[in-house]
């Protein structure tokens, strides 16, 4: 202990904060800071590593397979062509973005949390003509991170939830807070990002894809569009069935390749940012907390600005231990708060691979200052509709 406060956990706090002023040095000293607690756990605490990195493994190899396989889903569905083709059926004002960032919360629903911010952010990247601010970018991952909380399908966190014994429309009740977060969020994001750059009213001349005759008798886009599909749809599979949709996705990757090569490179480009979150992650894990605070509303809302720089995933683990949470406020909470920072969930580390600017948490913080603003609007007006009900048993 120092000043009353364990040695890991300023280790963490040193490492999170070099990541937050340093961060052309992110992954550096993400590892840099694994490595340092690792080192003190093994000499100060002579800590049983190996059991404790086979029990991660799972979830770090659900990570590495989600972050590395969505990056080939994005190349897939940027030459698909359908990217060029939104500025037809988004409007031409700030409410294009806007729906655009609905979309992204809807795919996020039923899919993954990254593959939603990564295709939203192929999609931004084209109808904004490839300016996206950082401020819109933070609203991709809100959105995407809004989506998936009310789902049992859509995030980690509400996955683990049901497959502890959560009923599924307890968890449903984050969708109010979701809806108006996103609300608060998608009108100052998508204002701001138009004043920026504004959205293209037409597709390019050169567009791959010129109308939907041409998209129904073009093999190469059809089947563009089939791999994309049989990624979502083995992702979605194996979350389900075995709680890991990396192993679904690579599946299909697989199954892809007989219709066009795997982009390869594109995974190359995303294997820093998975070892980052996964560096991030792991130090999570070897913190000392054995229990969260007495659980209330004000504990859950605390939770969800502590995501915002630790993982959210040993967070629901505590609290799924600990029991007498409500559990819609506790996924929206550990889902959407992790959207405040860049590497405060998988979706802003899976942005900030294909946005490099979006590391600068300076920039985060201050052009994205209304994420904040939505969780806290969006989690008081969850609880003053429908009040704290926490389950009084422990979820099973």
């Amino acid at each position: 202990m120092l000043f009353n406060i364990p040695i890991e956990f300023l280790l963490f706090a040193g490492t999170l904060l070099g990541v937050a002023v340093w961060h052309e040095r992110n992954l550096q000293i993400a590892v840099g800071g694994l490595f340092s607690i690792v080192g003190y756990k093994l000499w100060a605490q002579h800590f049983a590593l190996l059991p404790h990195f086979t029990h991660e493994a799972p979830l770090i190899l659900n990570l590495l397979g989600l972050l590395l396989g969505f990056a080939i889903l994005a190349k897939h569905f940027e030459e698909s062509g359908l990217p060029d083709l939104m500025p037809r059926y988004l409007p031409d004002d700030w409410k294009g973005g806007w729906l655009l960032l609905i979309m992204i919360a809807v795919i996020s629903s039923f899919l993954d949390n990254i593959a939603a911010a990564i295709l939203g952010g192929v999609v931004a990247r084209r109808v904004f003509a490839g300016r996206v601010s950082v401020g819109y970018l933070a609203a991709i991952v809100a959105a995407s991170n809004a989506g998936g909380a009310g789902s049992v399908v859509g995030d980690t966190t509400t996955t683990m939830m049901w497959i502890a014994g959560v009923p599924a429309l307890h968890v449903t009740k984050a969708f109010i807070a979701s809806a108006v977060a996103m609300t608060v969020v998608g009108i100052f994001a998508s204002r701001a990002q138009q004043r920026y750059q504004p959205i293209r009213k037409d597709p390019p001349a050169s567009s791959m894809v010129d109308g939907i005759e041409l998209s129904v008798v073009s093999s190469v886009i059809a089947t563009r569009l089939i791999t994309v599909a049989l990624i979502i749809a083995g992702a979605a599979t194996s979350n389900i069935l075995l709680d890991f949709p990396a192993a679904g996705a690579w599946l299909a990757i697989l199954i892809g390749a007989w219709f066009h090569p795997i982009p390869w490179r594109e995974a190359r480009n995303a294997f820093g940012g998975a070892i980052f979150l996964i560096a991030l992650v792991l130090s999570a894990s070897l913190m000392p907390v054995a229990a969260l605070p007495a659980a209330s509303w004000h504990t859950t809302l605390g939770l969800g600005f502590v995501s915002a720089v630790f993982d959210n995933i040993p967070l629901t683990a505590l609290a799924l231990t600990q029991g007498g949470y409500d559990w819609g406020l506790l996924a929206f909470a550990v889902g959407y708060g992790g959207s405040m920072i860049w590497f405060g969930s998988s979706a802003g580390v899976a942005i900030a691979s294909s946005f490099p600017e979006a590391k600068n948490t300076g920039l985060w913080l201050k052009q994205g200052w209304y994420v904040p603003v939505g969780y806290v609007l969006g989690y008081f007006t969850l609880l003053l509709l429908l009040g704290w009900h926490p389950d009084i048993l422990q979820a099973k």
